[in-house]
């Protein structure tokens, strides 16, 4: 399994971003893929997968799939400058970990 994620960049306080990872390899249609992100100094977060939504992103953040393009999304809408960290995507598979690459995400105050 592959995790290829796109998006990210700098956006000012209260603006949006949108984070995509595609799933690619053999067993790419029976992944599904969640989202974690890692702040300067602070440890790695679970930020939002099929069951649910961190509640520091609750009501700003949303996840969603596109099956038929193996690939989930991450809409992120009223950004805080709390916000900002490297976001990845990630998948357990098999009892392995995949992971995209970290995309980072500034957000200015």
């Amino acid at each position: 399994v592959q995790l290829q994620a796109s998006g990210g960049g700098l956006v000012q306080a209260g603006g949006s971003l949108k984070l995509s990872c595609a799933a690619s390899g053999s067993a790419s249609r029976f992944v599904v893929m969640d989202w974690y992100r890692q702040a300067p100094g602070k440890q790695r977060e679970l930020v939002a997968d099929r069951t649910g939504i961190a509640d520091s992103v609750k009501g700003r953040f949303t996840i969603s799939r596109d099956n038929a393009k193996n690939t989930v999304y991450l809409q992120m809408n009223s950004l805080k400058p709390e916000d900002t960290a490297v976001y990845y995507c990630h998948t357990l598979y098999w009892g392995n970990n995949y992971w995209g690459q970290g995309i980072l995400v500034t957000v200015s105050s």
